[in-house]
């Protein structure tokens, strides 16, 4: 309601109240700057040290997050070349085609073979003639690598590519490594690399061991001994030095008659060659996307872990200095979740400036009240020890239990104030249902009816909940404090009207007095902290001026509003006052 602050009172009382004149609301107490001050000098960091903390801070010369961002990036790319690299697919597809160009070969060998190397023995039986078989497969010259073989129907080997009849008896040949060009460095690195690589991937299906005994016979060799029953068959063995030994044997015939069998066999080195070939390309691929992956991820992560890490640095300087001067960044512009984050920390920042500001200013009141019944109290006592008259003292003895009063209300009032934002933040909230609320406490003011007091009327809408989001007690609070405003404003048997309803997504209660109204210029001031403007006639110091400034902050922190207006009659008199709260509905 309309209020007058407890210092316009005491100024007016001037040297009886014991004010000091020039003092007035939110101005900070003798005294207060130079303890601030020194306070903020103890508290605050220089530059540098906030500077040498940071330093300290940051441990690592590239972010974690980097590293998480390029191990993701770089993993799934190392897993997809992987895959690519794992080409065992096309390497049976090499195996198959080179079993069947073997087999090619081999046919036509054994159709050479079968028209030329035959003797006749009579009765029209013709057999092979070692000799002249170990003559044409000497002819052939395999290339190195491949090696031909001839095995006589009884099981015999009557001729083989790697062995040459002499003077001195049987040699044996065995193909030399091509002469080749030192490798480079660099090619080292990439084999080894690729020696690496190959060495994890999974092995080849177990092969069984390639076993050559001295005297090689049909039945060392499962495919000859098809090839004898006139088929052609395929074998796949593993040599000791690793490599696969592939082999196929057919049948050598004239006219279908079975004359031996004919084994062509090799290693598959050039398959290996030709699956190293295409493995070095994808690796030479591979480092280059690599390489490109890495720099877009480095780049990508930087984007993200530079603003986060200039966002850290701007709040630990804000929390080590506590200088203003120093900004958090404003990355808005970027339109993600950095700029969000940004702007949060920004309007954050703002907020508990303005928090700090709104404490200074709360601090400043509250010493400039309590100050106010200090000094009046000080006086009192003073002039007391001097005074010898006991009606004087008497007086001065009801001015030290008042001001002990007041000082004690403020206490308590300001002890209310200062715990509310605390309590705000921890409380659960709850359903409220405000018609209840506001029948229960004006019952309590009607149950027991004082002479000459006001009357109470309550209209809410029949029938309809009016249910909030918040806590009951404060929102009790806030009724209370306007009721009882209302109740001092009032007249003898004036009417106090307390009403409830809806009104879109908010529920509305008022407050109505037939008092003096408010100032128009005062509309807005009511509700600052300490500001009280009280009835004629009621004593100086009853109330602390905080009841209406805490009814706003808690209507505030349920997000919702209160304002005070005059009520006028139809000749534009002013007929009473009207507070209008609204809270946002469940």
């Amino acid at each position: 309601m309309p209020e007058m602050t407890d210092a316009m009172a005491d100024k007016a009382s001037g040297a009886a109240s014991g004010s000091v004149p020039g003092n007035s609301p939110g101005a900070s107490p003798e005294g207060a700057s130079p303890e601030g001050a020194s306070r903020r000098g103890r508290d605050e960091l220089s530059a540098a040290e906030v500077e040498t903390r940071l330093r300290r801070h940051r441990k690592w010369l590239i972010s974690p997050l980097t590293l998480r961002i390029m191990a993701i990036n770089l993993l799934a790319l190392a897993m997809l070349v992987g895959g690519v690299f794992y080409v065992d697919e096309y390497r049976r597809s090499l195996i198959v085609a080179e079993l069947q160009n073997m087999r090619l070969q081999a046919e036509l060998l054994a159709g050479a073979l079968g028209a030329t190397v035959v003797q006749n023995v009579g009765d029209d039986s013709v057999v092979m003639s070692p000799d002249l078989a170990r003559q044409l497969v000497r002819r052939f010259e395999p290339p190195p690598g491949v090696r031909i073989r001839v095995f006589l129907p009884t099981g015999e080997l009557a001729a083989d590519s790697r062995m040459l009849r002499g003077p001195y008896g049987v040699v044996q040949i065995e193909p030399l490594p091509p002469i080749g060009a030192t490798a480079s460095l660099g090619e080292r690195a990439l084999n080894a690399a690729y020696d690496w690589i190959v060495g994890w991937l999974p092995a080849d299906e177990h092969l069984p061991p390639y076993r050559e005994a001295p005297l090689q016979t049909a039945l060392d060799y499962p495919e000859v001994l098809e090839a004898l029953q006139g088929e052609a068959a395929y074998a796949r063995r593993r040599l000791p030095e690793g490599r696969m030994h592939l082999s196929v044997g057919v049948p050598v015939q004239s006219y279908r008659q079975v004359l031996g069998a004919l084994v062509i066999s090799g290693t598959d080195k050039s398959i290996e060659e030709n699956i190293r070939a295409v493995r070095l390309d994808i690796m030479k691929v591979f480092a280059l996307v690599f390489a490109v992956t890495a720099l877009l991820s480095f780049y990508l992560a930087r984007t993200i872990t530079r603003p986060i890490e200039r966002l850290a640095a701007a709040a630990e300087r804000l929390r080590l200095g506590m200088n203003r001067q120093h900004k958090i960044p404003d990355f808005r512009k970027r339109r993600d979740e950095i700029g969000e984050l940004s702007g949060t920390l920004i309007a954050m920042t703002d907020a508990l400036w303005q928090r700090l500001d709104a404490i200074e200013r709360f601090a400043a009141d509250v010493a400039h009240e309590i100050k106010n019944p200090l000094t009046s109290l000080r006086s009192a006592v003073e002039t007391a020890s001097r005074v010898k008259d006991a009606g004087q003292q008497q007086k001065l003895m009801a001015v030290i239990l008042d001001d002990v009063k007041r000082l004690d209300r403020l206490i308590s009032d300001i002890s209310d104030a200062s715990r509310l934002d605390s309590e705000l933040s921890r409380a659960d909230m709850e359903t409220v249902d405000v018609g209840i609320m506001l029948t229960t406490l004006v019952g309590i003011y009607t149950a027991v009816p004082k002479e000459g007091g006001p009357r109470f009327r309550v209209a809410l809408p029949p029938g309809d909940k009016l249910l909030v989001t918040g806590l009951e007690t404060r929102l009790g609070q806030v009724v209370r404090n306007l009721v009882t405003n209302a109740i001092s404003f009032s007249p003898p048997d004036g009417t106090i009207t307390v009403t409830g309803g809806r009104e879109g997504g908010f529920v509305v209660f008022t407050v109505e007095d037939e008092g003096p109204g408010i100032p128009e210029n005062k509309l807005a001031d009511i509700f600052n902290r300490f500001y009280t403007e009280r009835p004629k006639g009621e004593r100086f110091g009853t109330h602390s001026g905080l009841g209406l400034s805490i009814s706003k902050q808690i209507t505030d922190a349920h997000g919702g509003s209160i304002i005070a207006e005059n009520r006028m009659d139809s000749a534009g008199q002013v007929v009473g006052a009207r507070f209008t709260v609204r809270l946002p509905k469940q």
